[in-house]
């Protein structure tokens, strides 16, 4: 009533009054009465606020990209912005009087894009696509630094991007062709699988087959072993068999050699015998045959004596006219012959 008024604020909200042109009281979370007529309220938030923003811009192949991300700031001057931007409060104490407080967030939106824009038209698709994080350094750096955001009494105080897309249509493509990468890789594992499998195949028979080589080499090894063993043996058999062969004809040698020897020897000895005997029957040969017949009698047996008594008369035969010999006679020179054993 009179135009008298109370107005309270909260603690993150930095509030001026105006008497005059002059600032009377300043402060955050304040709350007092004034005079309506006369006073004019600046109400300057400064809690931190989270900004949205989307936009598209174009790559440095000539690709669009729509940039979809968020900026958290908020107002660390108050005075300062307020002299920029009109925050005065209508005489309800609750709207503002102006459009101006909702083109603050414009305003850092625009500043974002043109630093967005400037680190895009450095990057291919691709690149700008995978680049979200080096984006924000980029463009977080700059904007903290930016004159039109320091000269609003702004405090950057987050900055994140939450996609980098490309058009539905560059989005398909790039689809395809990962889509056909992935398949070709894929066929890649299969065959890189089945070439493995090949091998391990090839390398199970090469082991096998080097198995069943060992074990021929093994075995000709053996067999040649035993064919060295057999013939070691065969040449200590012709050895033995060359040595006793040798020993045999040095025996029929020896033999020979005694039977020529012992020819020789019967040769002489019958040649001495023929000379005793040639020397004796010369020396015989001038002697009477009475004399020989006698002393070849001599030491004789009966019946020899006998024998050579009737050889005498036969040879006298044509001498004697009758000759009787009594069977008394026969008798005993019959019983005197020796019996025969």
């Amino acid at each position: 009533m009179f135009g008298i008024k109370f107005i309270k604020v909260q603690p993150t909200t930095y509030l001026l009054q105006y008497r005059g042109g002059k600032i009377v009281r300043e402060g955050l979370g304040l709350s007092f009465f004034y005079y309506a007529p006369t006073t004019s309220l600046v109400s300057v938030p400064v809690a931190s606020t989270d900004t949205p923003f989307i936009f598209q811009e174009t790559t440095a192949d000539f690709q669009t990209v729509t940039i979809q991300g968020q900026v958290t700031y908020r107002v660390s001057e108050p005075k300062r912005l307020a002299l920029l931007l009109n925050y005065t409060l209508a005489n309800n104490g609750q709207t503002y009087i102006s459009e101006d407080p909702e083109k603050l967030s414009e305003r850092v939106i625009h500043v974002i894009n043109v630093l967005a824009r400037a680190e895009l038209q450095k990057l291919g698709l691709r690149e700008a696509i995978r680049a979200s994080e080096s984006l924000v350094q980029a463009v977080k750096s700059k904007l903290t630094a930016s004159q039109e955001i320091t000269s609003l009494g702004l405090e950057i105080l987050g900055l994140s991007i939450l996609a980098i897309k490309p058009t539905p249509e560059t989005a398909r493509a790039l689809e395809a062709e990962t889509r056909e990468k992935l398949l070709r890789e894929a066929d890649e594992a299969i065959y890189a699988r089945r070439n493995a499998a090949v091998e391990q195949e090839r390398a199970i028979k090469e082991n096998e087959l080097n198995t069943e080589i060992a074990v021929e080499n093994k075995k000709r090894q053996i067999r040649e072993t035993q064919m060295d063993a057999e013939r070691a043996v065969q040449e200590k058999r012709h050895l033995l068999e060359k040595e006793a062969l040798a020993a045999n004809i040095g025996l029929e040698q020896n033999r020979k050699n005694l039977v020529t020897l012992a020819a020789e020897n019967a040769k002489a000895e019958a040649d001495t015998r023929a000379y005793g005997i040639s020397t004796t029957m010369q020396a015989l040969g001038s002697v009477d045959t009475r004399i020989l017949q006698a002393l070849a009698s001599t030491g004789m047996k009966p019946d020899q004596l006998i024998a050579f008594a009737f050889q005498e008369l036969a040879g006298k035969a044509d001498k004697i006219g009758q000759l009787n010999i009594s069977p008394d006679l026969l008798r005993e020179l019959l019983d005197s012959r020796p019996e025969k054993k």
